[in-house]
């Protein structure tokens, strides 16, 4: 995949306001090629061969690239050909979502290399988040595939809107437990490497764009729909944040300002008629009238829905159907104002395929403009329940790979020089 600040006809940088040294600019592009004769480089790069083999010469002792043996020549000596070594250090991704902890550790390539997840109650227990973050962490570290890889760094992904220049920081209004704080500083001492941290769906829309339904898609809409309902927007290839990190909220959207209470403070909220909670208590509400349902016994959840849904539940099929005309209005209104050409569905209900697309579709073609809803296209994610997790992963190897100084030094050995 040709990453977003790469292009064939040369390198450029991620912010031209600050030069970028060619070492990285370089590194990056052999990352994007996996592998390349020096000659390829200086091509692409359109820089002097004598500049690429200085250049090569720094890099190579760091343990990210090697050269791998001779390549095939177009007349003249044979070229040597050189390898990113996607298994040279680990990434550790985290999800926080409203009801559960996820962490993966992936390689540097996004391919998860070991996972974790548990239920837990996020917004009310920080303390006990933050145990479990840290638990799940060493037990990835310590997983045979991982093991012994020096670690680049931790992302984290939060069901918060963050402020770009303050992303330590959470939603008082959102997660009112928290009172503000993160508060993973220890666990970034005792693994010895940098925390990153942005919005859950920011970094699943991050995920699809490099690794999902969205590869090479340069106008996107990542929808998350699990406790809470949110959105990521790929706009040009680059993740939209807004002015001060609050953009893709489309879960406080109102869809009936006369109805129930949200925890924003708001009526009537779209979470409120699609998020986990509300699905379940639209499922408890319609179950007496439903006599043919598996949903009759004991406490109805998302998954129990889910599933009853998978096998042809009538009650399960209703409140999906419910929910999906609530979220095709919200997206109809996001494709009217953005014009995205691709929506990928992620989050709990994205495993039920076409059973939440195809009522979906219906409502989005009722209430859209005819151009931007031919353009787009409405899919679930690619990557299931550890897009958001891999996007945190990623959000680590994307600056990393915009400065090189974050990746750790690797000794011949394969261990993490001091």
């Amino acid at each position: 995949m040709m990453n977003d600040n790469l292009t064939r006809k040369g390198l450029r940088r991620a912010d031209p306001s600050r030069p970028r040294p060619l070492s990285d600019a370089v590194l990056h592009l052999i990352w994007s090629e996996q592998r390349i004769s020096r000659a390829e480089i200086a091509r692409l790069a359109g820089l002097s061969r004598s500049t690429v083999s200085e250049i090569i010469n720094e890099i190579l002792p760091t343990g990210l690239v090697r050269e791998i043996g001779e390549g095939p020549s177009r007349g003249g000596r044979r070229p040597i050909v050189l390898e990113f070594q996607d298994d040279a250090c680990v990434i550790l991704g985290i999800e926080m979502g409203g009801a559960h902890v996820a962490v993966a550790a992936t390689d540097l390539r996004g391919r998860v290399l070991a996972w974790g997840s548990r239920e837990h109650h996020v917004r009310k227990d920080p303390q006990g988040t933050r145990a479990i973050i840290g638990d799940l962490c060493r037990i990835n570290l310590g997983h045979p595939s991982v093991a012994g890889r020096p670690l680049v760094g931790i992302g984290v992904a939060v069901p918060s809107p963050v402020n770009p220049s303050a992303t330590d920081q959470l939603s008082t209004v959102v997660m009112p437990s928290w009172e503000g704080r993160l508060g993973l500083d220890d666990l970034a001492a005792e693994l010895g490497a940098p925390i990153l941290v942005d919005n859950d769906a920011n970094l699943g829309a991050l995920a699809e764009r490099w690794w999902g339904a969205g590869q090479e898609v340069d106008h996107l809409a990542y929808i998350k729909v699990a406790t809470g309902i949110g959105s990521g927007h790929v706009i040009n290839g680059d993740i939209y944040r807004g002015a001060t990190g609050v953009a893709g909220e489309i879960g406080h959207l109102a869809i009936d300002p006369q109805g129930e209470p949200c925890i924003c403070g708001l009526k009537g909220c779209l979470v409120t008629f699609v998020g986990a909670h509300a699905l379940e208590q639209r499922a408890l509400e319609l179950a007496p009238d439903h006599h043919d349902t598996t949903l009759d016994t004991g406490a109805i959840t998302i998954r129990k829905i889910e599933d009853a849904a998978l096998a042809g539940d009538p009650l399960a099929l209703k409140v999906i159907g419910e929910a999906a005309e609530h979220l095709g209005t919200a997206i109809a209104g996001l494709l009217n104002v953005m014009n995205p050409s691709m929506v990928v569905l992620g989050g709990d209900l994205s495993r039920l395929g076409e059973l939440i697309l195809a009522p979906l579709r219906r409502t989005i073609r009722n209430r859209t403009l005819v151009t931007s809803v031919a353009a787009a296209e409405i899919l679930v994610s690619e990557l299931g329940h550890k897009s958001v997790a891999v996007g945190a992963a990623t959000m680590v190897l994307k600056a990393a790979l915009e400065d090189s100084h974050l990746f750790p030094v690797i000794a011949a050995s394969g261990d993490a020089a001091s």
